[in-house]
Order: structure tokens, then C-alpha cells, then sequence
């Protein structure tokens, strides 16, 4: 916040207290660790799980891309709401779950809650910062920072899930959640919404989405930024999904599985952080940074070490979240805040869509060839990502002496 005083800043934080306090409440599942071990105790096996991770990874982009339309027509605050709601059904609906179909159906709600909640804060966030202070210089801070109070709640819940678990049973977790689920409907109602995206007379709901739809697909411009944003969210996607595989690979204790987890969680808040510290358009902080993302992203593909495989995937995971945070940024930076939220939940759509066929060629790979042979998957999409931010760096110097566009503008053209 170089250009912001102490007085604004100050402003700026206290505006965006209320975001801080729903995103704690909402990152407290308390009944995420043990989760699996409650679909066992009522009737799931393998092939069910599988149905409620399909079902689950098939609603979020269904919902997503809607949710985002809707968050710019109608309010990115009532939207957060709708997530809060849908993430306090979840707990309660699983918690009465007795069987499979009713549990599955609560993943289909709890897919309702990301959808909802992805691209919505980011957004609110970048216009709350750029209503206070003129630019957008502050968002990654601002965004790190929630995603720190964020990333802090599931690590927390994840040891207190366990306490309870233990204590009581499985089930009372899910019934803890609701009443804390719920508070952070109280929070976000507190939040004073940025009015940038009602600026100006609304267009009718085909023209926004062809507008939304065209912004993401014709603009040569915003093309890499997309691509930058889908390969980092891809990269962050495969490791949380496909890391444990190499502790199986090597034989680890499962006592090993929850420290590594607890660090991928960790790394969701370490990598919001380090977003708010770098400065994206000099070669001295990005050049170490893509150094790390591709080294880090070597090591599990090569190493059959257990200590070096999991420092590298949480040090890859923290680098990825944080170039993800700067993806975010530019392209917010792109596009006008009256279809912000409809293009990054369209991009957000775009890498489920990709990531769902991405799997399947890793967890094929990975049965047929190893899953070390398969991390060369990781590797590439890594190198591609590098070559990105660098692309991305020498473009903010050549733009250096132009003036930034009116990002705030609720204009309608601009389509190149």
C-alpha cells in the first residue's frame, strides 16, 4: 500500500473487517478431518465415494459461472450470503445424514457453497480497494490476508474436528458447524458492499453474458492472464488431490498424511501473505519465485524422499497460491467492475472444466507409470506457468509509462 496513507489504510481495514471475521467462521469445518471416517460409518465404499466426488466436481462449474453473473446483476455481498447458507446446510444435512443418497446430497450443497463464494470475494475485495483508495495497488495484501484468516480456521478446525471426533463422535461435528456456519452470515451483513458494479445503467442479461462471455474468450489481452490463472489454480488443484499418492508411493506412516496435509492447508494462507510482499513486475523478486515454483515441482518427480517431497509440495503449493493471488489481480485489473465477478467465476469454470480430464490422464499416469513418472505433469504445467509471470512482468514494463485504465468505468465496450 505504498501510496495509501496510514489514515486510508486504517479505513480500508476496518471496512474490510467484517470479510475477515466471515472468512475465519467459514474456514471452522469442523467435521472436514473426519470426514471419511463418518461416510464409513454410514454405509460408503469405494465406488460411492467415487459418485459423491463426481457429483461434487460436476455442480461447482454448473453453478459457478451463473453465481457470477448474478453476483454482478444483484449484490457480491447477498451472494456471499447464499455461500454462508449453502455451507450451513451442508453440516446440517450431513450431520442427519444416515446413508449415502442424503450424504451425496449434501456434497452436491457443499459444491453450491464454493461456487458461490469463488471469484464473489475475490471481487468484492478488489472494489472495496479500489472505492477507498483510488487503485488497486493494496488487493493482493488485502486478498492474503483473508486468505490467511482463512487457510488459519481450517487448520485449527482440523485439530479441533479430531478433539471432538474423539470426545463425543463423528456426527457431532457436523452439528457443531451449523451455529458457526451461521455466524458468518451475521458478518458479512455487517460488510458495506462497494457500489462500483451498480454504476451507470444495467444492460440486459443476454447482452452482460454475451458481453461477460466475449470479455473471456475474444480479449488477446487478458488471454495470458487468464492462462496464468488456470494453469496456477490447476497446479494448486493436482497437488492438493494427488499429493498424498507419494507418501503411499514410499511407504509412509500414516501418521505422516496429516502433517502434510496440515501444510497444504497452511500453504492457502502462507502463499496470501507472501501475494501482499512481492512485487510481481521486478525480476528480483520473480525470477527466485519461478526458480522455487520449478524446483519445488522437480523434487517430487525425482526424489523418493519423504521429508523432501512434502517440503516441496508445500513450498510449491505456497508459490502457485501466491502467483494465483497476482493472476487475480491482473485480471481484475482488465476488466470493469460491472462484469469482474462473471469473468473471474467464468475462469474459474474454465480450469474445472479442464482439470476434470487433467485427472484422469494423472491418476491413468500415475497407475500405469508411477506417480513419480506422473509429476512431470506438474513439472510442465509449472515451467508453463513461469514462462507466464515473466511474459506478464515484461508486459507491466513496456505498459509502465501508459496510464492505467479506469478499471472502475461500468462501461460496455472495450473488445478488442
Amino acid at each position: 500500500m505504498s501510496a495509501t496513507s496510514p489514515a486510508l489504510a486504517e479505513t480500508l481495514r476496518c471496512r474490510l473487517l467484517p470479510l475477515h471475521i466471515a472468512a475465519m467462521l467459514q474456514g471452522i469445518m469442523l467435521w472436514l478431518p473426519v470426514e471419511k471416517l463418518f461416510m464409513m460409518e454410514i454405509g460408503f465404499d469405494a465406488a460411492s465415494v467415487g459418485v459423491m466426488a463426481a457429483a461434487y466436481a460436476a455442480v461447482v462449474p454448473i453453478v459457478e459461472f451463473p453465481s457470477g453473473i448474478l453476483a454482478d446483476r444483484w449484490s457480491r455481498r447477498g451472494v456471499l450470503v447464499i455461500s454462508s447458507l449453502a455451507l450451513t446446510g451442508t453440516a446440517l444435512v450431513g450431520g442427519l445424514s444416515t446413508g449415502v443418497p442424503l450424504y451425496v446430497f449434501s456434497a452436491l450443497i457443499l459444491g453450491i457453497y464454493f461456487a458461490m463464494y469463488s471469484g464473489t470475494m475475490d471481487a468484492i475485495v478488489y472494489d472495496t480497494v479500489l472505492e477507498e483508495t483510488g487503485d488497486s495497488d493494496a488487493y493482493e495484501r488485502c486478498l492474503g490476508r483473508i486468505r490467511m484468516v482463512n487457510s488459519a480456521a481450517l487448520v485449527g478446525s482440523s485439530l479441533a474436528g479430531g478433539l471432538v471426533a474423539g470426545l463425543v463422535s463423528t456426527r457431532v461435528t457436523y452439528f457443531a458447524t451449523v451455529p458457526i456456519a451461521a455466524l458468518s452470515i451475521v458478518a458479512l451483513l455487517r460488510f458495506r458492499e462497494p457500489q462500483l458494479h451498480r454504476a451507470g445503467e444495467p444492460a440486459a442479461l443476454r447482452a452482460h453474458v454475451a458481453l461477460t462471455i466475449t470479455t473471456i474468450t475474444r480479449r488477446r489481452r487478458l488471454l495470458p492472464i487468464i492462462v496464468l490463472g488456470m494453469l496456477t489454480a490447476l497446479v494448486t488443484q493436482v497437488v492438493f488431490e494427488f499429493g498424498p499418492l507419494w507418501l503411499g508411493a514410499l511407504d509412509a506412516s500414516p501418521v505422516l498424511y496429516g502433517p502434510l496435509w496440515a501444510g497444504l492447508i497452511a500453504s492457502l494462507g502462507l502463499g496470501g501473505l507472501l501475494a501482499g510482499r512481492l512485487q510481481f513486475d521486478r525480476a528480483a523478486h520473480l525470477v527466485p519465485l519461478v526458480a522455487v515454483m520449478i524446483v519445488a515441482a522437480i523434487v517430487p518427480a525425482t526424489v523418493h524422499n519423504i521429508a523432501a517431497v512434502t517440503c516441496a509440495q508445500i513450498a510449491l503449493a505456497v508459490v502457485v497460491v501466491a502467483a494465483g493471488i497476482h493472476a487475480s489481480k491482473l485480471l481484475h485489473d482488465e476488466v470493469p467492475s460491472t462484469i469482474r465477478t462473471g469473468v473471474a467465476s467464468g475462469v474459474s469454470t474454465l480450469t474445472w472444466v479442464v482439470f476434470l480430464p487433467l485427472a484422469l490422464v494423472f491418476g491413468f499416469v500415475s497407475r500405469d507409470a508411477g506417480v513419480f513418472d506422473a509429476g512431470w505433469i506438474i513439472v510442465g504445467i509449472a515451467c508453463c506457468t513461469g514462462i507466464l509471470l515473466q511474459q506478464q512482468r515484461r508486459t507491466s514494463a513496456i505498459d509502465m509509462g501508459d496510464a492505467k485504465p479506469d478499471v472502475r468505468a461500468p462501461h460496455h465496450a472495450g473488445i478488442s
